[in-house]
């Protein structure tokens, strides 16, 4: 299994400012101190070696999308933020050299965020493409078809070629998708939201994003632990720290780094990506609690195997 990040902001998309941008060339020439480099190569060598990666890259602006590659039969994707449009021009040139053009999507939600890229997924608009779109909530055809009404984008949804197909599921009922076992768990957020867990022999991938595990009620998070149990990886909503979470965001929706860090650990998960970065958080806001979570993770592990910890960001690839 490999999974692709193409989106990893929550809320809304994002862009980096100029002045962001001259402030990273400015760091990274004060770190090279003068140093003269033979190639473009062997700069980027050096940045990758000196700088933290909020200098020398960074994390992204596009909203929710998540690819899990898995099945030669069908794309698996989770959520359709504005990182959705990337994906699709992948898709398609990888269709061309004979993918075949079976989409699954498997929806947190429907606000904006998590929908948003789909009326810009050129696959959508091929005839003989075929989607099939998973969804925990009744409503999101009806969710979908509104953000491509008249008023909202000027292509509506019964206008789209490819071959579309809603099935909404309940969370004590996994079923087969594309070559995986997939089950579904309810989370609190507004209008609610689902987590998805995606099982194949020996290998399993949990996708939870828009998710509110308040500290002060870990005792009942029991169900999660389950779900997480002994996952290879978890993609998980940390949109705020805790110190933002336990002040100024409580009922927002969302959780915590450590908190994730703590449901890792109590499921016997390998490895945890940060994910859904908070739209007001720079680069460098985000490199700081990544170093946070860790730290984190490491002073709280005790006799329990370590819990790796990685931060997401738009074009992120790992093995599985």
């Amino acid at each position: 299994m490999k999974v692709r990040f193409w989106g990893t902001r929550g809320s809304l998309p994002v862009a980096q400012r100029a002045d962001a941008a001259l402030a990273k060339i400015a760091r990274a020439l004060v770190a090279a101190d003068g140093r003269r480099f033979a190639s473009e190569a062997a700069a980027a060598a050096f940045a990758r070696r000196e700088l933290d990666f909020a200098t020398y890259g960074s994390f992204g602006g596009a909203t929710s999308c998540v690819e899990i590659e898995a099945s030669e039969e069908a794309f698996v994707v989770c959520d359709m933020g504005s990182g959705l449009r990337e994906f699709g021009l992948s898709a398609l040139r990888r269709c061309a050299e004979g993918h075949p053009r079976v989409y699954h999507f498997f929806l947190s939600h429907m606000h904006w965020d998590h929908i948003m890229g789909f009326p810009y997924f050129r696959p959508a608009f091929e005839t003989g493409a075929t989607i099939v779109i998973h969804a925990g909530h009744a409503d999101a055809e009806a969710a979908l078809r509104r953000q491509q009404e008249e008023i909202s984008f000027p292509v509506s949804f019964d206008e789209l070629k490819a071959r579309i197909q809603f099935v909404v599921h309940r969370p004590e009922e996994a079923f087969e998708a594309a070559g995986l076992e997939v089950s579904l768990v309810p989370q609190s957020h507004a209008h609610g939201s689902f987590g998805w867990r995606f099982d194949r022999p020996g290998k399993a991938v949990v996708y939870s994003t828009d998710a509110e595990h308040a500290p002060e009620r870990m005792d009942d998070e029991v169900d999660f632990q389950d779900f997480f149990a002994g996952a290879d990886l978890v993609i998980k909503d940390t949109m705020y720290s805790l110190g933002d979470t336990a002040s100024l965001k409580l009922d927002l929706g969302h959780s915590s780094n450590l908190v994730g860090v703590d449901l890792c650990h109590a499921a016997g998960v390998k490895r945890l990506a940060l994910f859904h970065h908070e739209p007001a958080y720079s680069d460098d806001d985000i490199q700081r609690m990544y170093d946070d979570t860790r730290r984190y993770e490491e002073s709280v592990r005790g006799e329990r195997p370590p819990l790796e910890v990685v931060c997401a960001y738009d074009g992120l690839e790992i093995e599985i």
